[in-house]
């Protein structure tokens, strides 16, 4: 078991870096967006936000130097990773769940990251392998395993019900919502009770996490344990390739739609951006915009399709 615990820990944390990856170049590489239009955005200086400017209004701007106001983007994504402030906004009934789910799963992502700090460093400096603040931290990493495993539970089991209940929602549920909130409670599910019904010479936290980095084969892992570890492990890996990598996806949507406000000058790279787009064949089906496969885009956008099906 011991073994199959180390693979499936080290298989779903490099599946899931490479899944992030390949959705961050998919996002990347994906065609410029329509502009919003939508102002003021974040990253503009304080007192043009306050009235809802932009340095579109400063008269020659495409003669001067754009500056970004880092502090303001901040402010807004900082509320909105953590709180999920747009929820709370505009559509509080689900804001209960979506919170305690996701603020649940950064209480045990900081928890793992503390316990591979934990694990880790006094390997690299063992004369501190003794000191007390282990101790403390291991108290604290804990903590917020417990805390954020059943939180994060919670908010599973509610999304589930919301989803399976509430009318509004029919429309915005797959099977897959349902099963990727099951994969959620029944791999969290097992990680806690195993870990509570583990016997004391069994390996906790911490010593999975240190046998890991030694790969320390003679380490006794409560089955029933062990089968939330792998089970988590693969649930890591499957998430960057579905729609739960909307952590990615979120980035984009802020930095790259909805606060893009680049220049579009002439020579610039937007320019020679939209110039190639011009030349994609679309194959749309609706008859109105006159997508065939045989014009480009530049066709589209220059014929009046009205007007052909009168002649």
């Amino acid at each position: 078991m011991t073994l199959i615990v180390y693979i499936a820990i080290y298989a779903g944390l490099l599946i899931f870096l490479i899944g992030c990856v390949r959705r961050v170049r998919q996002y990347a590489r994906t065609p410029i967006h329509l502009r919003w239009e939508l102002y003021p955005v974040p990253h503009e200086a304080p007192d043009r936000v306050a009235h809802g400017g932009s340095y579109f209004e400063t008269g020659d701007w495409w003669t001067k130097p754009q500056h970004s106001n880092h502090i303001g983007e901040l402010r807004v994504m900082i509320p909105e990773m953590l709180f999920l402030k747009g929820l709370w906004e505009f559509n509080r009934r689900l804001w209960v769940p979506s919170f305690l789910f996701h603020f649940g799963l950064y209480l045990l992502i900081g928890a793992i990251v503390l316990v591979g700090f934990g694990a880790g460093f006094p390997l690299l400096v063992p004369s501190l392998a003794t000191s007390g603040f282990w101790i403390v931290l291991a108290g604290v990493y804990h903590i917020m395993a417990y805390a954020g495993a059943t939180i994060s539970v919670a908010g599973a089991l509610l999304l589930f019900l919301r989803r399976a209940t509430d009318p509004a929602l029919k429309n915005y549920t797959k099977p897959a919502d349902f099963f990727n909130l099951v994969f959620f409670i029944v791999a969290f599910g097992l990680v806690a009770a195993g870990y509570f019904a583990r016997s004391p010479q069994s390996a906790g936290v911490g010593d999975v996490a240190r046998g890991l980095l030694r790969f320390d084969r003679t380490l006794h892992v409560n089955p029933l344990f062990g089968l939330g570890v792998i089970l988590s492990s693969a649930l890591a890996a499957y998430i960057p390739f579905t729609h739960m990598s909307h952590f990615i996806a979120k980035y984009f949507t802020y930095h790259a739609v909805r606060w893009d406000d680049r220049p579009n000058v002439r020579g610039g790279s937007i320019e020679s951006a939209v110039a190639e787009y011009l030349t994609y064949r679309p194959t749309w089906s609706a008859a109105h915009v006159g997508a065939d496969g045989k014009k480009n885009w530049l066709d589209v956008a220059t014929t009046n399709p009205a007007q052909e099906v009168r002649k």
